[in-house]
């Protein structure tokens, strides 16, 4: 599973429109658009954002993994 993929489930398990994610991770509408629609990638720092929003690890957003847990 891709970035986009894995961005587009976790939203909608959460119940969240693009905009309450992009509010509550504090990144753009624009931006979670631009990442389901396999136009751009994050930043490192929207990265980090989301995996602390959704409490995964970066390597399971960007499907390098499919263990969610954050290593500790």
């Amino acid at each position: 599973m891709d970035f986009a993929s894995r961005i587009v489930e976790l939203r909608k398990s959460h119940r969240l429109t693009q905009k309450e994610l992009a509010n509550k991770a504090n990144l753009s509408e624009i931006g979670i658009r631009n990442y389901e629609g396999r136009r751009r990638l994050p930043s490192c720092e929207s990265l980090v954002n989301l995996s602390k929003y959704f409490k995964v690890s970066t390597d399971y957003l960007l499907g390098l993994s499919d263990n969610p847990q954050v290593a500790r």
